[in-house]
């Protein structure tokens, strides 16, 4: 079988993903047999009602939690086949994270929490391409300051420059904006968008904001485990009628 050159390469994927917690009367499906595909260099959002398995894929794709039966392939690696070690590394090497309480480091700079994937790699640092990554969330400036010194949306900055730094094949990000008033949300927003707009990195996003959604290329809806439907060229007006529609269906 010959493969289009045209059609885009896929960054991640998962086939018939299941993932159960407890067992016996406390069993619980947290994913039923969830099956699908992150483009690269597309920004996907993932959303659903509390409960609906988003932040356990997100978990599972990313290498941070092991799934119970299915498989998931980051590029065309499967990650059940790998030991420990390998999976450290692959998430080193190929995954960039950005979590909703920034997790960076207190006693380091800016630009040291920035490098530090690098750091403890041992990895050369692109000098350009880190240039060019701190022009593009703006903290030129910023670099020599410690957390406690930066505002919540400064601090988010940081993380999402640590996470592009290392030219991961894709980055999740966790509720990236949750923690972020209005206005730095929507400056981390901005910067994930052109992220993937100028540099066509891949970025897999979860999220309960529907203006947040909108910033990306589609949307996953989950319920109960498993994906009920998918939204191209998203708008904060069109993810929010669709949620109520869950929320219409949660209380009938």
């Amino acid at each position: 079988m010959t493969t289009d050159p045209s059609s885009p390469r896929t960054a991640a994927r998962a086939a018939d993903l299941t993932k159960i917690y407890g067992t016996g009367d406390t069993e619980v499906a947290a994913l039923g047999g969830v099956s699908v595909e992150f483009a690269a260099g597309q920004f996907t959002a993932i959303m659903g009602p509390s409960g609906s398995g988003k932040s356990t894929l997100m978990h599972c794709m990313a290498a941070l939690d092991s799934a119970t039966s299915g498989e998931v392939y980051i590029g065309d690696t499967e990650l059940s086949k790998l030991n420990d070690k390998e999976l450290t590394k692959l998430r080193r090497d190929s995954v960039g994270f950005i979590f909703q309480a920034f997790n960076l480091v207190p006693t380091l700079t800016a630009r040291e929490n920035i490098t530090l994937p690098l750091d403890i790699a041992g990895r050369d640092l692109d000098k350009e391409w880190f240039d060019t990554v701190i022009a593009t969330v703006g903290l030129g400036d910023r670099l020599t300051h410690k957390p406690n010194q930066l505002s919540g949306g400064q601090q988010q900055r940081v993380a999402c420059a640590r996470a592009l730094v290392s030219k991961p094949d894709i980055i999740f990000a966790d509720e990236p904006t949750g923690n972020l008033d209005s206005r730095s949300g929507t400056e981390v927003l901005s910067f994930l968008r052109r992220s993937v707009r100028e540099f066509g990195q891949t970025i897999v996003m979860v999220t309960h904001d529907p203006n947040a959604a909108a910033y990306s290329d589609r949307v996953l809806f989950l319920g109960d485990g498993l994906i009920v439907d998918e939204m191209a060229d998203p708008t904060a007006e069109k993810v929010l009628e669709r949620m109520k529609g869950f929320d219409a269906v949660g209380q009938a």
